[in-house]
Parts: C-alpha cells; structure tokens; sequence
C-alpha cells in the first residue's frame, strides 16, 4: 500500500478530496472531488471514489472497486475484489439507529456498536440502493437499483424490490442468466455455465 498523498505519483487524490492521513491507498487508485476517505481506511489498488462519496473509518476494500459518485460505505464495510458501488448506494451500519439514548442525551461513539455490510467479489450494488448492516452480499450479485436489502444475496443473484427478493440469476457478466432445465443455467455473453441446487448456484467445473 502507498501513503494516500497527492504528492505519490501512482495516486490522484483532487485537491477538493479530504483524505485522512493513515488512510491506505492503493497503487493507481482516484479519489475524486469532494469525496471524504476516513481514518484508518484501506483501499486496493486500481480504486475509484466518485465526487462526493464517502469512505468510513477503518473501511476494507479491495482491488478493482468503484465507489460512485455520492455512495456512503460506513464503517466497518469490508468490501472484496471488483465490487461496484453505484450512485447514492447506502452501506448502513446502524442496525437500531438512535440520535439519543433513553435518558435523552446525546449517544456518543460509546453508546452504539457498528456493524458492517460485507460485499463479496465481482459483486454490484445499483444506484441508490440501500444494503441494511450487517447483510452480505455474494460473489457475483447484482441489486437492482433502489432495492433495500435487509437479508442475505446469495452468490450470483439478481435481487430487486423493497424488501429485495431474487428473481433470477447473474453471471460474472452481470447479464442475466438463461435457464437451460434440470437446474442448468448458461451465461448468454460469456457462455459459462451453471448449476442451481438448494436455492444456491455455482458455476461449473468448480
């Protein structure tokens, strides 16, 4: 990892970025205007932070992500390899959000526990939806956009609605997959196949 300083050369941080100084940046990643990466922040290589977005403290993320313009990934994310972040995505991490505690005071970092989103590899999160901590989110997955997801997405599942509900798979394309029978599925750009048992789905020849 490299220092996340607009003077690395293989990093773009804009002037307008506010980035934490022990915040790591990878190799060959942007942050772009506007856009806030917190302390204690890891970010891989070949990264993108859209205008606007946000970054959580202590936030894992891996290589090959882009974080859109205006996203919110609160603290504790941990988000894989190749995860696309879309426009106005909200990574919650609140799960009983409250701005004061019973007695009327004002909650303190001390008061509440966060708890994280986790997004799997290759995994897409459509604009302005909304992932409620701590929901994992599979391999492969595509929510639709403005879909609230309050459970679980298994690996390669197209989830949409509020509440999201699966209603179809996805490849490592992200095109919709086309059902060949006996729980076989086939990608109609990359020509992978797949199979489907107990409501989960793995690709062949693994």
């Amino acid at each position: 990892m490299l220092p996340a300083t607009p003077a690395n050369p293989t990093v773009r941080v804009v002037p307008s970025a506010d980035v934490a100084p022990d915040a790591s940046i990878g190799e060959g990643s942007s942050v772009w205007h506007l856009a806030q990466v917190r302390e204690g922040a890891r970010l891989g290589r070949n990264c993108v932070i859209g205008r606007g977005a946000y970054v959580g403290t202590g936030v894992v993320m891996g290589d090959n992500c882009k974080v859109q313009n205006y996203a919110l990934v609160y603290e504790p994310a941990n988000l894989a390899d190749g995860v696309f972040i879309g426009p106005a995505v909200v990574l919650t991490n609140d799960t009983y959000p409250r701005a004061v505690n019973p007695d009327g005071s004002l909650k303190s970092a001390h008061d509440w526990e966060p708890v994280g989103v986790t997004v799997h590899e290759g995994a897409s999160i459509g604009a302005r939806a909304i992932c409620v901590a701590p929901v994992t989110i599979g391999a492969w997955a595509t929510v639709a956009a403005g879909a609230v997801v309050v459970k679980d997405v298994p690996d390669y599942a197209l989830v949409v609605g509020v509440p999201a509900r699966r209603i179809g798979w996805v490849g490592r394309a992200g095109v919709p997959l086309v059902a060949e029978g006996d729980g076989r599925w086939r990608c109609p750009v990359t020509g992978a196949g797949y199979i489907e048992a107990d409501g989960q789905l793995t690709e062949e020849n693994q």
